[in-house]
């Protein structure tokens, strides 16, 4: 039997969420496959569009940033049909994870938002997830838009540091 190269780009797309065990974005789903020439730019949208529609992947969207997790319906399909995904192919998709698994885990585990209270000050939202597990969030009030846009561009180069100063004060 021979399956079309759209249907093998979903099931590369299902084995990648749940090979890592995290969200990843459209941004770095995209750059595996132009990175690999395996297609282009359009037609992994077109995949991830119709992996959604069909209950396959769920997207979250934040600031801008599409993320995606393979739902309980894709594990099922890939648990079916991973074998029809090459070999190669599956090779490829190992090399990648394993040598930017640090880097991606660490981009999608720290999300920040920031959305305009009644009030009228912004409230600053700051997720820290390790795998799929929350380790911490915080909600941060600022007066202004600016210092709430402040606040999403610094956290993920502090958010460590955070943790390690809440968790050693707040356990003493």
């Amino acid at each position: 039997m021979t399956v079309d190269s759209s249907t093998i780009y979903k099931l590369m797309i299902l084995y990648m969420l749940n090979r890592l065990d995290c969200q990843l974005t459209n941004s770095q789903l995209s750059s595996f496959f132009i990175e690999k020439n395996y297609t282009s730019y359009f037609n992994i949208q077109q995949t991830l569009s119709e992996l959604v529609e069909s209950g396959f992947v769920e997207m979250v969207m934040m600031r801008n940033t599409s993320y995606y997790s393979i739902t309980p319906d894709g594990y099922t399909t890939l648990t079916y049909f991973k074998n029809q995904i090459p070999k190669g192919a599956l090779e490829d998709i190992i090399s990648f994870l394993e040598a930017h698994k640090f880097a991606l885990k660490n981009e999608v585990g720290t999300q920040t938002d920031y959305y305009k209270h009644i009030n009228g000050d912004f409230i600053v939202h700051c997720v820290v997830n390790e795998g799929k597990s929350l380790l911490y969030e915080i909600n941060l009030s600022v007066p202004s838009e600016e210092e709430a846009k402040r606040v999403c561009r610094n956290f993920k180069g502090y958010s460590e540091d955070i943790y390690s100063y809440l968790i050693s004060n707040l356990l003493q």
